[in-house]
C-alpha cells in the first residue's frame, strides 16, 4: 500500500521519539524518505555529536534518494556544529521534495535550513503535523525561545489528595508499575530536582535504577546548605553530578560538599531563600533543557506560585488516608477560585493499579 504524506511524517515522529532523552542539548529528530509510495530510507538522531536523522535516512536510501520525497520532523540544520549542515546533505542528494514538520527555533537555524534547500531547486513544504512534531521537543523549544528549562512536576498521592500520611510516611503510595515509569522519566530528562526538606526526610538517590538509561544530574534547592555529607545522593556525587543551589555563605560546608564531588551554585536571594527564577535562568544558560521536579510541598508550592512548572504528572493510587496529611503544595494558594491556575488535561491513563493524569497550564 502506498505511503501517504501524513503516514510518512507519523513514521518520522515515531522514529524521533526513540531519541528523546538521548540527544540533549540537540533536539530529537526523525526522518523518512519515500519513493514511488515506498519507504526507502529512515533514521533518527541518536546522540549529540553523532550524525543527524537526515544523514542516517539518506545513507540507507542511497541512490534511491534522488527524486524521492524526504519527511523530517524538524527543519534541517544549516550550520556547522559537531556535524556538517544537514541542509547541504539533503540538497546534494537531489531529492524532489522536502516536508518539514516545524521550523527550528534555534536562532542559528530558524528558516535558514529551508532557504538552503529551496535555493537548490527543491520544493519545501512546512508545517506537516506541526503540533505533533512540536510535542517531541517541548524542552528544546522552551530553552531556545526563553532560555529556561522545561519543568515537569511528578507527584504521587492517594485518591483524597494526600502525598504522605500524618507521620510523614510516603513509601509507597503508588504501585511498582508507577515507580518504574518514574525511573524511565528520570532517564529522559537532563536533571531531577528536589528540595532540602525532601532530602532530609527521605534521603533519596534520585538515580535511574528500575529502568534502562543514564541517571540525570541531581539538583538540590538547599538555601541554608543542610545537605548531609553522608546522604545517599552525596555518596554518588562523583559518579552522577550533583548541583546544590543555595544562598548560604557557609564556606566551610560549601568546601566540604565540593570535596565530596558536588557543585555548590550560589544564587540570588529572595526572602532568605533561593530565588527560583534566578536558578532556572542559570540552569537554562548551562544547556539544561528538561527538569523532573520531585520536590516536597514547599518547593513545589514556590515553583507553582512563580509559574515555573510546564507539565504536571499526577499519579493517583487507589488508597484513602482520610483526615489530615500532606498535600502537594505548601504556603498560600489562590484566595479565590477565579485566581486558580487554569489547566488543560492532556491525558488520563492507567499505570498498574494507579491513574496517571497529565496536565499543562493553559496557554
Amino acid at each position: 500500500m502506498s505511503v501517504s504524506a501524513e503516514q510518512a511524517m507519523q513514521r518520522a515522529i515515531r522514529l524521533a521519539r526513540k531519541g528523546v532523552g538521548r540527544t540533549s542539548p540537540n533536539p530529537a529528530v526523525g526522518c523518512v524518505i519515500v519513493k514511488d509510495g515506498e519507504i526507502v530510507g529512515e533514521g533518527w538522531h541518536r546522540k549529540a555529536g553523532t550524525p543527524h536523522a537526515e544523514v542516517h535516512a539518506l545513507r540507507q536510501a542511497g541512490e534511491r534518494a534522488r527524486g524521492a520525497d524526504l519527511y523530517v520532523t524538524l527543519e534541517p540544520c544549516s550550520h556547522f556544529g559537531k556535524t556538517p549542515p544537514c541542509a547541504d546533505a539533503v540538497a546534494a542528494a537531489q531529492v524532489s521534495r522536502v516536508f518539514v514538520g516545524m521550523i527550528d527555533p534555534n536562532p542559528l537555524v530558524s528558516g535558514r535550513g529551508v532557504e538552503r534547500v529551496r535555493k537548490a531547486g527543491i520544493k519545501v513544504v512546512t508545517g506537516l503535523l506541526e503540533a505533533d512534531c512540536r510535542d517531541i521537543n517541548l524542552p528544546f523549544i522552551k530553552q531556545m525561545t526563553s532560555g529556561l528549562p522545561y519543568v515537569t512536576m511528578k507527584s504521587a498521592m492517594t485518591l483524597d489528595g494526600k502525598s504522605a500520611a500524618l507521620s510523614g510516611d510516603s513509601r509507597w503510595i503508588t504501585s511498582e508499575a508507577s515507580r518504574k515509569l518514574v525511573h524511565r522519566l528520570r532517564s529522559s530528562v537532563d536533571a531531577v530536582m528536589t528540595g532540602s526538606g525532601t532530602l532530609l526526610a527521605d534521603d533519596p538517590q534520585l538515580t535511574v535504577r528500575m529502568a534502562r538509561g543514564k541517571s540525570p544530574r541531581r539538583i538540590v534547592v538547599d538555601s541554608s546548605l543542610q545537605t548531609p555529607l553522608d546522604s545517599r545522593l552525596m555518596d554518588e556525587a562523583g559518579k552522577t553530578p550533583v548541583i546544590i543551589a543555595t544562598v548560604s555563605s557557609d564556606q566551610a560546608k560549601a568546601a566540604a560538599l565540593t570535596e565530596k564531588g558536588a557543585e555548590v551554585l550560589i544564587c540570588r536571594e529572595a526572602g532568605g531563600r533561593v530565588d527560583l527564577e534566578d536558578l532556572m535562568a542559570r540552569l537554562g544558560s548551562r544547556g539544561i533543557q528538561s527538569i523532573l521536579l520531585e520536590g516536597g510541598e514547599r518547593l513545589c508550592g514556590e515553583m507553582l506560585r512563580h509559574r515555573l512548572i510546564d507539565r504536571f504528572l499526577l499519579f493517583y493510587a487507589p488508597k484513602m488516608l482520610g483526615g489530615e496529611g500532606k498535600g502537594l503544595f505548601a504556603g498560600a494558594g489562590a484566595a479565590f477560585m477565579d485566581d486558580s491556575l487554569p489547566m488543560t488535561i492532556k491525558k488520563v491513563s492507567r499505570v498498574g493499579k494507579d491513574i496517571l493524569v497529565e496536565a499543562c497550564p493553559e496557554v
